[in-house]
């Protein structure tokens, strides 16, 4: 694999006290990462300025009523859905106790005019929930009110085969358990217990939404978001536990070889699994899970455990990035053939790690309109950047690009002002 096509450099590299998981990573707020360690501490990532220089900083948040002889099993953190404004952290987490483990979720969001996004005070203002169920993975989603507003909301699903809804009430300051189907129709009678869920605002008021199960069932829906209303409804049945399902949009010309090519968007959904080849379902809200493309050799370096899919190398097409219990990180990139329509995923790089990898983050840490890529591995948090040189020359051919379009575009204008000058000055002759 051509090393020279990699794109990053690693910045830094934040070891644990003890490790994490697959649902121990999460965004708080633009420029921060929270990462859960097993031991119970909670560690917040962030870049601040020390001397006149940026540098990385790891410190243990002390979140209230997590017991020393916790394990968390999964965090998330959200923005509120304007016009609300403030961060809110949830954490699950089972307390042993000896002869029994109870387990529970922890939802952190202080109300204090002030103190809605300050992470300290946030981590002190905890709404404390005994489960009745072990957790797994805790997402969140805006839904649709009934008001036309927006509200972002806490799923998290269980051992007991079921999503369960965490809603905010706002006249009381907390967030309560609501029915999943009335907001949710299409996670409710699940086939086992969901692994990793996804949902995707899509056009026309719609939504996506895409289940992986224990025992590799895999659900898709499509749901009108007003009722809310499952439109239609798709499963397939893998032959391992699914590891993660992503939604995302994927855009490509019906015809890059025709004169008048048109590009469309379709929606996609990636699949990985414990011991199967990973698969992109194209154009799902057409073609349901009926159109799968492998992607060849991602079953070579062990389970594939996270997934992303984000735009690397800044052409407009988003690159799809694994990454395996086997310590390599995988890029994948569309290659349309013919129709456009079909095509296949080629591997462009790969790269090795000391350690397994548990989940990637894209965003900007640095505050530098560039983002990183976030790798939390079982041994701590490798932070890896773009190459400057690359990226800056891209820059400068850009800029390149648009000065000579806009040359090209002011010749144009002065050549046709001065043909109807001359036509002006022929007719008056």
């Amino acid at each position: 694999m051509l090393r020279e096509s990699y794109p990053f450099v690693e910045d830094s590299f934040s070891r644990f006290p003890s490790q994490s998981n697959i649902y121990g990573l999460c965004q708080a707020g633009q420029q921060e990462l929270l990462a859960a360690t097993l031991k119970g501490k909670v560690v917040c990532f962030r870049y601040q300025e020390l001397q006149q220089k940026i540098r990385p900083v790891a410190k243990e948040v002390q979140f209230t009523y997590i017991p020393v002889d916790a394990e968390i099993v999964s965090i998330d953190a959200f923005n509120k859905s304007l016009p609300k404004r403030g961060l809110v952290v949830g954490i699950t987490f089972v307390k042993d106790s000896g002869d029994k483990a109870t387990p529970f979720l922890n939802i952190y969001c202080d109300y204090e005019p002030g103190s809605e996004f300050n992470l300290e005070s946030i981590a002190q203002s905890c709404l404390n929930l005994e489960l009745q169920f072990t957790p797994f993975q805790l997402y969140h989603t805006e839904v649709q009110c009934d008001d036309g507003g927006r509200e972002t909301v806490f799923l998290l699903s269980g051992h007991d085969q079921r999503i369960h809804l965490y809603k905010e009430n706002a006249s009381l300051h907390q967030f309560e358990e609501q029915p999943v189907e009335r907001l949710f129709p299409e996670l409710q009678q699940l086939p086992s217990n969901v692994l990793w869920l996804d949902v995707l605002s899509i056009t026309g008021g719609r939504r996506l939404s895409a289940f992986g199960c224990q025992n590799g069932c895999v659900g898709l829906a499509l749901v009108n978001q007003t009722g809310p209303e499952v439109l239609q409804s798709w499963r397939f049945q893998f032959d391992s536990p699914i590891s993660t399902v992503l939604l995302f949009p994927l855009s490509c010309q019906t015809d890059p070889s025709a004169e008048k090519s048109v590009e469309t968007e379709g929606y996609n959904l990636l699949v990985t699994s414990t011991i199967e080849m990973a698969v992109v379902y194209r154009d799902v809200q057409e073609r349901g899970l009926s159109h799968p493309v492998c992607l060849s050799e991602s079953d070579q370096w062990d389970a594939v455990l996270c997934a992303l899919v984000i735009d690397l190398d800044f052409d407009g097409q988003k690159e799809v990035l694994l990454g395996t219990y086997g310590q390599e990180l995988l890029c994948y990139k569309f290659q349309p053939a013919g129709s456009g329509r079909d095509g296949q995923f080629q591997l462009q790089w790969r790269r090795s790690f000391k350690s397994p990898l548990l989940s990637i983050i894209y965003l900007d840490l640095t505050g530098d309109g560039l983002r990183e890529l976030a790798v939390l591995t079982l041994k701590g948090l490798h932070i890896l950047q773009h190459t400057l040189t690359s990226t800056a020359d891209l820059v400068l051919e850009r800029l390149a690009q648009r000065v000579s379009a806009l040359t090209a575009g002011s010749e144009l204008q002065s050549a046709k002002a001065q043909d109807a000058e001359e036509k002006k000055e022929g007719g008056s002759g």
